[in-house]
């Protein structure tokens, strides 16, 4: 099965604040992607949310969904020096004084192909106030039997090398579960320190600390807004997270191009709309464009890659 949604008016009222609404599905599941920011704003099996999104008549709050590129997370002040030259991003997130998430997830993405079972959307990234390249970004979701698979391909079609970074920004789906209840499983073994702007300071391992999560255990009193890396891969290459409720296991998979991973509680935690466990992952941390750390260059016409996915726990692997 497959639509094509149109955002202009029509007897039943207003456009989407999120655009266009491409819907795919395969067997059990069905999937909803988004023109503004070529985000996912649905993921069902049999009718049963997977991920925490929103409906087609709401904004997108709380990053639901969302892609972040050419960074995720913050730049402190929106300022970075790139081959010699500084410069100055949009302050987004006002009241940390941060350029957040950046340059894509409002804006208008494309439908470059569009079948039964899979959506590919498309966006030029044009320069801009402190950015200075061009980029051609492409996202593919496709649903199979294991359920989503999400491939992401960003190419620098300019003529000078490019900074790149890479974030999704999904949140598995809890239901009623209270947030203390969930088990979560995080394979990794270093969490980044961060300071009261949510910048790094620095990393610490997880051994003994309330961030360790590489065995599934209880949430409990655990509030977490944590990048993690020193990931741990299974023989595939991919490492695996996970969040389980009394109603199954939701497992989210990235490949190589992710040696890191952000996981963001606050949302059910308080209840803020549909709750969920953010788990996003990412080529790179916070403040990517001036540390180095995970930061990707683009020489003209190189194209970076990378694979990751949803799966619930009885879903053909």
């Amino acid at each position: 099965m497959s639509a094509l949604s149109p955002a202009s008016p029509g007897p039943s009222g207003p456009p989407s604040p999120t655009g266009q609404q491409w819907t795919i599905g395969h067997g059990p599941f069905e999937a909803t992607v988004v023109e503004v920011g070529g985000g996912l704003r649905t993921l069902t099996r049999d009718g049963i949310d997977l991920v925490a999104g929103y409906d087609a008549d709401e904004a997108c709050a709380s990053g639901r969904g969302q892609q972040l590129m050419p960074w995720p997370n913050r730049i402190r002040d929106g300022r970075y020096d790139f081959a010699g030259t500084e410069h100055q991003l949009p302050v987004t997130e006002v009241p940390l004084r941060n350029a957040s998430h950046g340059l894509v997830r409002w804006a208008l993405w494309e439908l470059v192909d569009l079948e039964d079972d899979a959506v590919t959307v498309g966006y030029r990234l044009h320069p801009q106030p402190g950015w200075d390249w061009h980029l051609d970004l492409r996202t593919t979701y496709l649903l199979d039997d294991s359920g989503l698979v999400v491939t992401v391909a960003a190419r620098n079609v300019g003529t000078a090398p490019a900074p790149f970074g890479y974030g999704a920004h999904p949140y598995l789906a809890i239901g009623d579960t209270d947030l203390s209840d969930v088990r979560l499983q995080v394979p990794a073994a270093t969490r980044v320190d961060v300071d009261d702007r949510l910048l790094p300071t620095g990393t610490t391992p997880v051994e003994g600390t309330e961030q360790d999560f590489r065995s599934a255990r209880a949430v409990g009193a655990t509030n977490l807004d944590t990048a993690f890396t020193d990931v741990l891969r299974d023989d595939d290459g991919a490492w695996r997270a996970s969040v389980a409720t009394a109603s199954g296991t939701l497992t989210l998979w990235a490949d190589e191009a992710f040696p890191w991973l952000q996981v963001f509680t606050a949302v059910a935690r308080d209840r803020k709309g549909v709750p969920g466990i953010a788990v996003e992952p990412m080529s790179c941390p916070a403040e990517a464009f001036n540390s180095g750390d995970g930061l990707v260059v683009l020489e003209p016409g190189q194209e970076w890659t990378g694979t990751w996915g949803i799966s619930p726990s009885d879903a053909s692997a």
